[in-house]
């Protein structure tokens, strides 16, 4: 059993990065020391949950404060006897932080175990807690009641159903089991509710199931930033390429005021679903979903119909956010990356012809907002140097300095 390691990463994957993060540039910039403490402190960090979880906070149908105050409610609720805060961010207006609490290292580790696979971990250091398809493996005679200790299995290789489990596994904390063992791994087909609930988390950090739905939408900071940059205008037409789970769609629509036009394109139908169902449940209307492939959506031709989706024609939008697809490094908490180093560099060419799709649906004078979850120089600076560089036409604005929490 491992307590919170550094993200690992496949051999060829780890040698990739080495080279990256300890260039001759970066040495020579910083040291060869600080280098290297800069390079391991980055891969320390991605394998913990951010220092606060963040919500946005849906402005279109209530007041930062009116929320703040229903929050602060239900946070208690669930954390009784502890008072924990509910912040303004002190330069995204419509975002709320909550302090998450831990990592605590004292809590007691029982014999009855359950093991849970990787993303289902990743999301109870967030705060969920542990459903049933999640569930790999538990102890023998676990039975409904009973107090389990709950590790993920990082490395995926314990198998579905197994008793007991001796590799790789990292401890996320205590919980009660709704089901037993026999229920859970029932033979009539696998169940879909609550598994475990946790009442000691490593991480305390609230649970935002059914929290809220209409006021609050659960955002990492990064991807409401994005959205403040690309700082979209009442009236305006907008397009969002690579749009589900509508997160930014639905963000982008709100600080329009729900006035104008938001196209959404994602090329898996039920993601677009998903989308729309955001949409609805926010009650935000000007959002328009299809199922369609971005780097196909620009038009040769005009078009004699009147279908008002894609493929558009050039100088078709005000501003474009490009939230490209990308290997997903910047993904925290993340404790094992699986990919290999082909799938890893075969973003690159898709995030350029998405890049060349946008710059010529963009209005003269329009805005481009170019972003990711990763942290490959291949995928972020060297694409906008790219970009730069292929296409005369672009300016690269520097932005503010944003205010994050760690």
């Amino acid at each position: 059993m491992s307590f919170f390691p550094k993200i690992v990463f496949q051999c060829e994957v780890e040698e990739y990065l080495t080279k990256v993060f300890r260039n001759n540039e970066l040495i020579t910039a910083l040291g060869t020391q600080e280098a290297e403490n800069k390079y391991q402190s980055l891969l320390s960090h991605l394998s913990h949950p951010p220092a606060f979880t963040s919500v946005r906070v849906n402005t279109h149908l209530a007041s930062v404060k009116h929320v703040k105050k229903l929050l602060f409610e239900e946070i208690q609720k669930q954390f009784k006897g502890l008072r924990i805060p509910v912040l303004e961010h002190p330069k995204l207006q419509d975002i709320l932080l909550i302090p998450v609490i831990g990592p605590r290292r004292d809590l007691k580790q029982h014999a009855s175990e359950v093991i849970v696979g990787a993303q289902c971990g990743y999301a109870v250091l967030r705060g969920a807690h542990v459903y049933v398809p999640g569930i790999v493996s538990t102890s023998r005679f676990v039975k409904a009641g009973d107090l389990v200790s709950v590790y993920s299995d990082i490395e995926g290789k314990c198998k579905r159903g197994a008793k007991e489990f001796d590799g790789v596994k990292v401890f996320l904390g205590n919980g009660i089991s709704e089901l037993s063992r026999s229920e859970i791994f029932s033979s009539n087909g696998p169940l879909k509710g609550l598994g475990i609930r946790m009442i000691e988390p490593v991480y305390l950090s609230p649970s935002f199931d059914n929290v809220l739905p209409s006021y609050l939408f659960l955002q990492n900071l990064p991807s409401v930033v994005v959205s403040h940059i690309l700082s979209p205008q009442p009236g305006e037409k907008i397009l969002d390429m690579c749009a589900a789970p509508g997160g930014k769609t639905t963000h982008l629509a709100t600080l329009m005021r729900d006035q104008g036009e938001v196209i959404a394109m994602d090329k898996i139908a039920n993601k677009v679903q998903k989308i729309k169902q955001n949409a609805e449940l926010l009650q935000l209307n000007c959002i328009k979903a299809f199922c369609y492939d971005g780097t196909k959506a620009l038009s040769v031709e005009k078009r004699e119909d009147k279908q008002e989706g894609p493929p558009f024609l050039p100088e078709s939008f005000d501003r474009i956010l490009l939230d490209a697809p990308c290997s997903g490094m910047g993904q925290r908490p993340n404790m094992a990356y699986s990919s290999t180093l082909k799938e890893v560099t075969s973003y690159q060419p898709l995030q350029r012809k998405l890049f060349t799709v946008a710059v010529k649906l963009l209005k003269p004078g329009g805005v481009l907002v170019y972003s990711t979850c990763t942290i490959t120089l291949s995928e972020n600076e060297e694409q906008v140097a790219w970009a730069l560089k292929t296409f005369p036409c672009l300016q690269l604005h520097p932005q503010e300095r944003w205010f994050f929490y760690n």
